[in-house]
């Protein structure tokens, strides 16, 4: 598996299980993060062959993988036992809602909590997160890796009590800065089948496993929410679809949030009040 990222200073970088390089270093031609996922799908060069000596991910500090984050699309109740759980009946289509590109952050800025006054029940929820590669619209599931470029680790926030409130205050609930964690990489298998098979997700707060599921947990499978949205919006490169939840652990001030996924890596940060 092959890995595009951004270290915190926003240097491109290109890895593998043995370390990451400079993007630049292992083709000259692809200058940014997005010029690599336009070419993911059809493969990209190894860090073996690059320039640069890898230097390992443990050495590396790493920001958020775009370059400019695009449409942050977010799936409601798509595991079956976290719809159970809340007590929701089973939504026959996608829930969906969108979050603003000023939500995101990466590993190497932490989840700022509003102040009390404003919300005091903020959640955590791991989630598995699909990168468009490529512009596209009414994708086939068929055509799912043609347009895919990798998948990333999320870390996706919602207030509660806002949300409790009315269910219409969704998109605040959900859009306070940063209430959207993704990296530190995004992954590029070689087999996306295989990959799916292996996926597992779990929601962590200070290092207590609070739910986890696998892809057979989901009602709607990957290519299903590609299809289903696509015929209703253009998906450009570096727009993310999160996938869902396996379930949300609440998130105070001095707490460590981890999205476990298997088998990316786990992607973990600090949580402050303001």
């Amino acid at each position: 598996m092959k890995y595009i990222a951004r270290a915190a200073d926003g240097t491109p970088l290109l890895g593998d299980d043995d370390g990451f390089v400079p993007l630049n270093a292992a083709d000259p031609a692809l200058e940014t993060v997005e010029d690599a996922l336009a070419q993911a799908p059809d493969g990209l060069p190894s860090p073996a062959d690059a320039t640069a000596e890898r230097v390992a991910a443990a050495d590396l500090a790493f920001g958020f993988p775009l370059d400019q984050p695009g449409k942050l699309w977010g799936i409601g109740l798509n595991y079956a036992d976290h719809a159970e759980d809340l007590d929701e009946v089973r939504p026959e289509e996608p829930a969906s809602f969108i979050k603003p590109p000023s939500v995101a952050a990466g590993p190497d800025t932490p989840i700022r909590l509003p102040p009390a006054d404003v919300t005091d029940r903020v959640t955590a929820e791991a989630e598995l997160g699909v990168v468009l590669g490529r512009t596209c619209s009414n994708v086939p599931e068929d055509d799912f890796e043609s347009v895919v470029a990798g998948f990333v680790p999320i870390i996706d926030m919602t207030s509660e009590d806002i949300l409790e409130r009315n269910p219409r205050f969704l998109t605040r609930a959900k859009s306070f800065d940063t209430f959207l964690v993704a990296g530190p990489y995004i992954a590029v298998p070689e087999n996306v089948e295989e990959f799916f098979d292996q996926v597992a997700v779990r929601t962590v707060v200070n290092d207590e496993v609070v739910s986890e599921n696998t892809l057979d947990g989901m009602l709607f499978k990957p290519p299903e929410l590609l299809n289903y949205l696509s015929q209703s919006t253009t998906f450009q490169p570096g727009d993310i679809i999160s996938t869902g939840t396996p379930g949300a652990g609440v998130i105070e001030d001095g707490d460590t949030a981890r999205a476990e996924v298997e088998p990316i890596t786990d992607l973990e940060t600090d949580v402050v009040r303001q």
